[in-house]
């Protein structure tokens, strides 16, 4: 128990983000994808169901297996403390909770698919990183070629890829990093 000390929780938002996605992939293993399906995805389902609001944002908790929550939570833990000291924890909260609502209503009403996962959140990051050194009247290079290289292979990939993944959601993510960077600067 001494080397507990040596930890620090550096990234409260981040980590518990990690933290829950980790338990919820493990109780979607036990449950033989069952909590995804019920509650961890996002997909066109009756308004009067109240499921269907959690699902809203409940879908960026969940991932399909150990592959899909590694290649998101790699970047996000690589990205997101530095997003979250910029902006703060309540802001960076508020940031994931409102792209995974923009997320989950667009898939619900423009996709028949289900959805789940943090991409989404993963490219508001990687967008929103680079607003982390904007100066006043200035275009971050760094922003263009992001927009330049992400958006435009995502724009391609959904036009000529069927490989299961949700471009729409990473440009959705994408839009909204933009829409914050310009918002908080």
């Amino acid at each position: 128990m001494e080397y507990i000390k040596y930890f620090q929780y550096n990234s409260v938002v981040i980590l518990s983000y990690f933290f829950i996605s980790l338990a919820v992939l493990i109780l979607n293993y036990l449950s033989h994808d069952k909590l995804n399906k019920k509650l961890f995805s996002s997909y066109r389902s009756s308004l009067l169901n109240p499921l269907t609001y959690v699902r809203f944002i409940t879908h960026i908790l969940g991932h399909k297996d150990w592959e899909h929550f590694i290649g998101n939570f790699l970047y996000i833990l690589l990205i997101g403390p530095m997003i979250e000291e910029k902006y703060g924890s309540i802001n960076l909260l508020i940031m994931i909770l409102i792209t995974g609502v923009v997320i989950g209503v667009c898939n619900s009403v423009f996709s028949k698919n289900r959805l789940l996962g943090a991409s989404g959140i993963v490219f508001m990051l990687i967008v929103l990183s680079s607003f982390v050194n904007f100066q006043a009247g200035k275009i971050p290079i760094t922003l263009v070629l992001i927009c330049l290289l992400y958006v435009v292979s995502e724009i391609r990939d959904g036009l000529f890829k069927k490989d299961g993944v949700s471009h729409f959601a990473h440009l959705l993510g994408a839009v909204c990093g933009i829409v914050f960077g310009f918002y908080f600067m």
